[in-house]
């Protein structure tokens, strides 16, 4: 039978139940990206859309080539087009608000409002299972999402905030937007306002990646220099890093893992795994059981998801995710052929069984 520490994402669910409050989550544009906000990329060659129109360009098929044409081979930068098109700090917030807050029709189709993520990044602070949220983002999704269940986050956006703010050990739900909020003029956005932070944010976040597990979602761990550098200084490792990745993480990216020796949960969307994952906690708080198996909680979690209509999705998520991670584990098994040599018939049998066990019961309860 497999148990729950072959799966990351149970293995933390059961570490987040036994250890309320110790983990922290880490939000970037990835997640709000999935409200319709737009990624940084997306607004980069918006702005070059913009500066293009403005210089009398008129419109181009393909802005990222007259880009590069017009500029004798550099590629479009975010900072460098933002100081171009607003020369203050005022009039770049103006710019990034009109790309992240909702107008009627965006409203009315259901954009730009917390998404599946946001509500079960609410639910588990509500339950006591996440205290601290740091994010990059300018947005307020997440503020939204814990305000419809009733959580009056502490927000801290600037060094002003931080100094009036309810201490980090007090705060039901402490929200540190490291870069700033979109209503603020003193949102970071330039490469040289992400070079470094003010000395008090710095305290703040050694303390949180010190003292806090961290479940990093939606963040490339690429262009935040300052915040990078918060990572590769941090001294300790009290609690495990877990970092959601739809692809493989960059190269950036992986020497912040290998710093923090993080758990790379691959092939999942930051909706469908903080979805299950609230999903997860919720199970083991009902069945009220001492670290079951993988396989108990699956079945529990699936008659859960039988139960209520509206978790079909999840449900499908669950049997879908199962298949995969068995598929997996048959590739590994064959990849040793010295391996397959080693062990007898009846022990290939007793491991083959186990290996689709878990598919099988999903698929049963189903």
């Amino acid at each position: 039978m497999i148990s729950a520490a072959s799966d990351p994402t149970t293995q933390l669910a059961f570490s987040m139940y036994e250890n309320k409050g110790v983990y922290a989550v880490l939000l970037g544009s990835g997640v709000s990206r999935a409200a319709g906000i737009p990624t940084g990329w997306e607004i980069t060659m918006e702005l070059v859309k913009r500066a293009g129109i403005a210089s009398g360009a008129g419109e181009q098929e393909d802005w990222h080539a007259w880009y590069v044409a017009q500029s004798g081979g550099k590629q479009p930068n975010y900072s460098t087009l933002l100081e171009t098109l607003a020369g203050t700090q005022s009039e770049r917030r103006a710019i990034v608000q009109g790309f992240l807050e909702p107008t009627a029709q965006e409203l009315e189709d259901g954009l730009k409002v917390p998404t599946r993520a946001h509500h079960a990044i609410a639910a588990m602070v509500k339950a006591g299972y996440v205290r601290v949220i740091v994010t990059t983002n300018f947005d307020r999704l997440m503020e939204n999402a814990l305000r419809e269940v009733g959580i009056e986050p502490t927000i801290v956006s600037s060094v002003d905030t931080l100094a009036g703010a309810e201490p980090l050990t007090h705060a039901h739900c402490y929200i540190l937007k490291i870069h700033g909020d979109y209503k603020d003029a003193r949102i970071l956005n330039t490469d040289v306002e992400l070079g470094d932070y003010p000395a008090e944010y710095k305290v703040l976040l050694d303390r949180i990646i010190d003292e806090f597990g961290l479940i990093i979602a939606g963040w490339s761990g690429e262009w935040d220099h300052a915040l990078r550098a918060a990572f590769l200084r941090a001294p300790s490792r009290r609690y495990p890093t877990y970092w959601l990745s739809r692809g493989t993480l960059s190269e950036r990216a992986q020497e912040l893992a290998l710093s923090r020796r993080a758990t790379v949960v691959s092939g999942s969307d930051a909706d469908t795994f903080f979805s299950a994952l609230n999903l997860k906690l919720e199970t083991i708080q009902e069945s009220r059981q001492y670290n079951p198996s993988g396989i108990e909680l699956t079945i529990a979690m699936a008659k859960r998801f039988m139960a209520r209509p509206e978790h079909r999705i999840q449900l499908d998520d669950l049997v879908t995710t199962q298949a995969r991670q068995t598929i997996s584990e048959f590739s590994s098994i064959f990849e040793d052929q010295s391996a397959v040599a080693s062990k007898t018939f009846e022990e290939w049998v007793l491991r083959f069984e186990a290996t689709v066990e878990p598919l099988i019961v999903s698929r049963e309860v189903v």
